[in-house]
C-alpha cells in the first residue's frame, strides 16, 4: 500500500499471488504504477478463487467444521475485477489470460508441509483435535492419489493481467 521507493524508479513492478491481502486494490495497483517509470509494465497473477493450493484443505476442513480464513480481497481475483482494476487505473495495452499451473510434489509429506506453510491453512488446522488430523490427512490422501513413483501433481489455474504506465504527456 506504501512502496519505499521513488516514483519512477523500476521497469516493471509484479505483484505475485498476494493481491487477495492488498486492503485496497484500487489503491495497491495506484502504488505499483507509481514506482515504475513511464512505459514500463504493470502486472499480477492470482489464484483464481477456490482453486489455488489451499482449495483442496479447505474443502476436506469443511468436513470437521474448521474453516480456512478467507483474504480480505478474494474478489479481486475475477478476471473483470482484474480488468476493472487496470482500466480505471489508466493503464494502456492491457493484456489479460487464465494461466493453468501444475505443481509437483514428490510426495504427500512435501504437499503436506508446503501447505502447512499457508497460514490460513495451517490455522484452521491447529483448531482440530489430533485424530482428526490424521483423518484429515487421510482424506486428502484420498482426494490426490499419487502416481506410481509417489508425486503428488496438482493443478490449478490463475488470472494474470499486464499493463503499460502511459507515457507522460
Amino acid at each position: 500500500m506504501a512502496l519505499p521507493f521513488e516514483a519512477d524508479r523500476f521497469d516493471a513492478a509484479v505483484m505475485a499471488l498476494v493481491r487477495f491481502f492488498v486492503p485496497d486494490p484500487a489503491k495497491g495497483v495506484a502504488e505499483m504504477a507509481r514506482v515504475v517509470c513511464p512505459g514500463g509494465t504493470v502486472s499480477t497473477y492470482l489464484w483464481i478463487t477456490g482453486e489455488g493450493p489451499p482449495a483442496p484443505f479447505t474443502v476436506e476442513l469443511a468436513a470437521f467444521g474448521a474453516t480456512v480464513a478467507r483474504a480480505p480481497s478474494t474478489d479481486a481475483a475475477r478476471m473483470e475485477v482484474l480488468r476493472a482494476l487496470w482500466r480505471d487505473a489508466g493503464r494502456e495495452a492491457v493484456e489479460s489470460r487464465e494461466i493453468e499451473v501444475r505443481r509437483t510434489f514428490a510426495d504427500f509429506d512435501d504437499l503436506w508441509s508446503s501447505s502447512m506453510g499457508v497460514s490460513q491453512v495451517e490455522d484452521a488446522v491447529a483448531t482440530l483435535a489430533a485424530t482428526d488430523v490424521q483423518l484429515l490427512k487421510a482424506r486428502l490422501w484420498a482426494r490426490l492419489p499419487a502416481d506410481a513413483q509417489g508425486r503428488i501433481t496438482y493443478a490449478a489455474r490463475v488470472n494474470a493481467i499486464k499493463g503499460r504506465v502511459p507515457n507522460s504527456p
